[in-house]
């Protein structure tokens, strides 16, 4: 009986030790104690001005390994400097996947920089999740199936600032200001499917390369174009340009500002204040400093955070927000992923996030994503800047 017993206990225990080994699965970059990622930002260059959106998110990761980490685990969060050059984007990713074995990259910014990469990621099944652009291009689940965005695509933006445009003065004159890069393209296409048969409004349509040092030539010529509305849609460098130079002009066009590029901080603020009162945008999230989220739950959380871990940082900007909204789905989705740390789990996981409520996002606007649908808001919340903040202007607005 004893023999038996010992028999027995031996194989219940080699089955209960398989069976807790088989619970945990590990892709590169795991261990029982950290979980590696990476991403781009430029820190320096044309668009230096989201390099909030980086240190924000490191921030945002010390905090959870202050408290544990992800069950358990510390995120080392690796974050490269490729000053929106798309060459460097993918000398730094190859790092990031060949030299520092990253387990997924999270957040990187930009479009041109992240299509630089895109091919490459998906050839070698690495997740290139949230990233900080709302290109159409990311919405292409079957060819790239790792490649998934967090911003609102540009093409429904577009869709819905055509909408406020005709709206508001349904025979006004509309000049576009945007870049040549795909972010650009992809804005003003949605913009012109928005006014269908409207299109004719368009008196006149400028475009500049980001590498450029001013755009006041192509302002000063929309301004001669005899436009009473401007679609304007940039980095922040030339967002803040282009709002001083048409303040320079006694221009008073009614202006829709991208929402890439309404940071008060990074544009509205170096443009002047007095220059942006008036101006439009559609966001996805609510605005710190405006008082009627000062009571809201998610809005005291953030501002504690901000203060407690990154208190160098004006929580006002929008690229802090941003970069916050980042790092708290990342942390999601790789809490939700258990013990199972496959990068084939996590793309499961994100695209199983349905009606999601990000932190600060405004009344009404979640977040979805499908295998068969990466584009993952579908209405935004129209704004008029007041001077001080971005007001909350009308209801939601849908691109259907």
């Amino acid at each position: 009986m004893r023999v038996v017993f010992a028999t027995v206990l031996t194989a219940t225990l080699a089955a209960f030790s398989t069976s807790a080994l088989a619970q945990k699965a590990y892709g590169p970059g795991v261990t029982d104690t950290e979980i590696k990622i990476g991403n781009t930002t430029p820190y320096s260059g044309p668009a230096s001005g989201y390099a909030t959106s980086g240190r924000i998110k490191a921030a945002y990761y010390n905090m959870i390994n202050s408290k544990g980490g992800v069950n358990g685990r510390k995120i080392k969060y690796i974050s490269y400097d490729d000053a929106y050059s798309p060459p460097k984007t993918m000398e730094q990713t190859r790092k990031l996947v060949e030299q520092d074995e990253v387990f997924a990259l999270f957040g990187s910014i930009g479009t041109g920089p992240n299509a630089a990469i895109q091919k490459y990621l998906n050839q070698k099944d690495v997740p290139q999740l949230f990233i900080s652009s709302g290109a159409e291009r990311w919405n292409d689940p079957k060819t790239f199936p790792w490649t998934v965005p967090l911003y609102p695509s540009y093409i429904m933006e577009g869709r819905i600032a055509a909408k406020y445009f005709l709206q508001t003065k349904p025979d006004g004159k509309i000049a576009l200001l945007h870049g040549s890069d795909d972010a650009g393209k992809d804005f003003v296409k949605g913009f012109k499917e928005g006014l269908g048969d409207k299109l004719s409004q368009v008196v006149a349509e400028k475009t500049f390369e980001l590498s450029q040092p001013t755009v006041d030539a192509e302002v000063v010529a929309l301004k001669y174009s005899g436009a009473d509305m401007l679609l304007l849609m940039g980095t922040p460098k030339f967002g803040a340009q282009a709002i001083r130079k048409i303040a320079e002009l006694k221009w008073k066009p009614v202006t829709y500002l991208a929402a890439v590029t309404s940071s008060i901080k990074s544009v509205l603020a170096p443009a002047g204040l007095e220059n942006s009162t008036g101006i439009v945008s559609a966001l996805s999230s609510k605005v710190p400093g405006d008082p009627r989220w000062s009571e809201a739950p998610d809005m005291k959380e953030f501002l504690a955070f901000v203060k407690e871990w990154s208190p160098s940082d004006d929580p006002t900007e929008a690229t802090v927000v941003s970069g916050y909204v980042s790092a708290w789905l990342t942390a999601k989705v790789l809490s939700e992923c258990g013990d199972n740390l496959t990068r084939e789990n996590l793309l499961k996981v994100v695209r199983s996030q349905k009606d999601v409520t990000l932190p600060l996002a405004q009344p009404g606007v979640t977040f979805t994503i499908t295998p068969e649908d990466y584009s993952g808001y579908k209405s935004l919340q129209m704004v008029r800047f007041n001077g001080q903040t971005w007001e909350p202007t009308g209801s939601l607005i849908s691109a259907d």
